[in-house]
Parts: structure tokens; C-alpha cells; sequence
């Protein structure tokens, strides 16, 4: 078995694991903690993360580990594993299903493999380099659409209060679409890999956000980049769009005006 595949199976087990560790205390008015950043927090983020440090510890000892929660574990590692337990966890805590369990592994910048699962609604999309996007083990693809005006734009909040210099540019993007709407989270990145939706575009991203994510929408044939467009998941933002509307779509969110489509 090839490393790509190794680890395709790998983030594949450990996010479906931990999400189901999540699962079991959804819906079941957990106590809500407010992290210094203002984002929420539970017992199940926790518990689920540790979970996913467990796994990774006993099968790939020598790998480093970056959770949202716990923080860095052999940081320098030349393989690093990211785990958000819960991305949307204001979702999770409003007993919304729109939630899901990230893990990614990367040798520096370059994401090896990356699963998304969704344990309300039992559904996993995973991806490495080469290997392609699978959604519910069948292979998967972005839409071929390529006119804004009958495209799908998403966002996780629209108001854009963790970066409002950014908001002209979205409004300016949402303005030129057929829907825009905010199913948003990691959810969102997956309707763009399933070719459900366009565009994608959150502001401000950390690491374990779209680490798990970039290799789904690019192996879907779309293009993931950061708010400036460069190639990346460590860029602190994420625009994720199909081939089709990647420049306009990046366009209107740069200048923040109509450009051409």
C-alpha cells in the first residue's frame, strides 16, 4: 500500500472515530464553555479530540499532532496530524446535524490526506493527492457550472465580524450569484467537492480547519486557495470554488466590486 493510501485510510478511520465519540453527546445540553477567542467549547470537543490523539499516537507514534483543542504534540515532526473534533460547533451546541469531524496529515505545507465526517448525517468525504474525492465511497466531483448568475455561493456568517474588511468583497460576490446562502462550516466545503455548491469562502481559517479539507476540493477537480490565492491551507483563509468560476469568483472578493464574470 502506498503512503497516499495508507493515510487516505488512515484519516478516514480516526475522523470517524472521533466523530461518533462526538455524536454521543449531541443534542444532550452539554454545558458550554467560551474559549479566549470567543468560539465555543464542550466535553464532546475534548473528549473527541482525545479520541483522535489516542488513535494517532498508538498507529503513528513518531508523527507530531495539532488539535484545537490541546494544542501541538512534537510540533517538528516531519509528518503533523490536525484535528478539529467538532468544526461548527455553534451548529453542534444548536442541535443542528450540520457539523463534522476534521483530520488531515501533513509533511510540511503539503496535506498527505484529509477526511471531513459527518456523523448526524453519516456521511464522509475524503481525498489525497492522486487518489481522488470520495463522498460516501463513491467518487466525487465538483459542477461544471460557469456562469455566477446560476451559481451557488456559500459563507459560514455573512457578516464577517472576524475580518470586515473582507465583507465588501462577499457582498460584492453574493450579489452576482443565484443563491448565496450560510451552510457553512466544514459542510459547506463538502456541497463544493459534491458539486452542490460553487463557492465556498470563509475569512478567517486555521489550520485544522482547512487542512482536512484542501485536498477534497482539489482532487473534485476545483480549486482551494487562500483569500490572496495562493495555493494553500496555511494561509489563514480559505476560498474554495470549481475550475469554472475560480477567477471571477476570487476577482470579486479581491476588489470588492462587479468585475467581469
Amino acid at each position: 500500500m502506498t503512503e497516499g493510501a495508507l493515510l487516505l485510510e488512515a484519516v478516514t478511520d480516526v475522523a470517524r472515530e472521533a466523530g461518533r465519540t462526538a455524536l454521543a453527546s449531541f443534542r444532550a445540553g452539554l454545558a458550554v464553555e467560551w474559549k479566549a477567542d470567543g468560539s465555543p467549547v464542550t466535553a464532546a470537543d475534548r473528549s473527541a479530540e482525545a479520541v483522535a490523539r489516542a488513535w494517532i499516537g498508538a498507529r503513528f507514534p513518531e508523527d507530531g499532532i495539532v488539535g484545537e483543542e490541546e494544542g501541538a504534540f512534537n510540533e517538528p515532526a516531519e509528518r503533523r496530524w490536525f484535528i478539529d473534533p467538532i468544526d461548527g460547533t455553534n451548529a453542534f451546541i444548536q442541535g443542528v446535524p450540520l457539523w463534522g469531524t476534521l483530520v488531515a496529515v501533513a509533511r510540511g505545507d503539503e496535506v498527505l490526506a484529509g477526511a471531513a465526517f459527518f456523523p448526524v448525517l453519516d456521511e464522509m468525504l475524503c481525498a489525497a493527492p492522486g487518489l481522488g474525492c470520495w463522498w460516501n465511497g463513491s467518487r466525487s466531483w465538483a459542477s461544471g457550472t460557469d456562469d455566477l448568475s446560476r451559481a451557488t455561493v456559500l459563507t459560514t456568517d455573512d457578516r464577517f465580524t472576524a475580518a470586515p474588511d473582507r465583507v465588501r468583497g462577499w457582498r460584492a460576490l453574493s450579489a452576482r450569484a443565484r443563491l448565496s446562502r450560510t451552510w457553512g462550516d466544514c459542510y459547506g466545503y463538502l456541497l463544493v467537492a459534491t458539486g452542490r455548491a460553487e463557492v465556498m469562502v470563509d475569512p478567517v481559517m486555521s489550520a485544522w480547519d482547512a487542512a482536512a479539507l484542501q485536498p477534497a476540493i482539489i482532487e473534485a477537480g476545483g480549486i482551494f486557495t487562500d483569500w490572496d490565492g495562493n495555493a494553500t491551507a496555511f494561509g489563514g483563509s480559505v476560498v474554495a470554488t470549481n475550475a469554472a468560476l475560480g477567477d471571477s469568483a476570487r476577482a470579486l472578493l479581491r476588489d470588492g466590486a462587479a468585475g467581469s464574470a
